[in-house]
């Protein structure tokens, strides 16, 4: 049964997860804590930063590790593969059709109509994010890593990966007790 949970988890994301990595990390967010229960907000906050700050596509690691944090390594396998399936099977059926429709204005319509529901599904997950660090270290602390976090990434361009190492650093330091 476990194995059939974990391929849920990331097949159901991975099949209506439009927009890549960051469009289905909303929906794993929802499978993984809300539906299973495997993880709180914070834990899989915690699993979005490392997953972050490491090479290579987000939902893949995710599924990896949540996958083996629940099975070993045959779940390890199973997360994988139920989050590269979908894409792998749509793009193998459906590659002559979106090659023959790309350059379509239908086609580009629906891509551009799917961006501000992603955009919200991220704004929810953020928000999510914000209010479980403000319960858990407080307004000063959730709006001083807020703004230096935003500075950092926005203005001074620093690689987010550095950004999550400081913010692990300094909760480790300053928070941690």
């Amino acid at each position: 049964m476990i194995f059939w949970d974990i391929f849920l988890a990331f097949f159901i994301p991975g099949i209506i997860g439009y927009g890549g990595g960051p469009a289905s990390i909303p929906l794993i967010e929802h499978e993984v804590v809300h539906r299973f229960g495997w993880y709180t907000v914070d834990q899989f906050g915690e699993v979005l930063a490392l997953g972050n700050a490491l090479p290579g596509p987000i939902a893949t690691k995710m599924a990896g590790f949540i996958g083996y944090e629940q099975a070993g390594i045959s779940g390890a396998i199973v997360g994988v593969f139920a989050t590269v399936a979908p894409s792998l099977i749509l793009m193998i059926a459906l590659l002559s059709l979106l090659m023959k429709f790309k350059d379509s204005p239908k086609v580009k319509a629906m891509t551009s109509l799917v961006k501000p529901t992603i955009a919200v599904l991220l704004g929810l997950l953020t928000f999510r994010f914000f209010d479980n660090a403000y319960e858990q270290i407080g307004l000063l602390q959730t709006g001083l890593l807020i703004v230096i976090s935003y500075v950092l990434l926005e203005k001074v361009k620093v690689h987010p990966a550095y950004v999550i190492a400081a913010a692990l650093l300094y909760g480790g330091i300053f928070l941690g007790s």
